[in-house]
């Protein structure tokens, strides 16, 4: 799955242009490089993204193309942030 549609359906980032923009400004790391938005994310990935001054640092734990908001969170495990 996409990296930006993988942040919007995780409900990490809620809309997949507002992903986009992160990925292309350089915010968004997976596996300690500078990912695009098209990088196929994988289970066992690890995502960080900079927020501001706040980073936040995602384990991927499952990918899906459709999730409920009650199970958004289940697709990632927060490692920092």
């Amino acid at each position: 799955m996409r990296l930006d549609k993988f942040l919007k359906v995780s409900r990490v980032i809620k809309r997949r242009t507002v992903a986009n923009e992160a990925c292309d400004n350089g915010h968004v790391e997976v596996n300690g490089k500078v990912a695009r938005a098209s990088f196929d994310v994988k289970t066992g990935d690890i995502v960080r993204i900079a927020f501001g001054e706040r980073t936040v640092t995602l384990r991927v734990l499952d990918v899906r193309d459709n999730v409920g908001k009650a199970e958004a969170s289940d697709l990632y495990e927060v490692l920092e942030g």
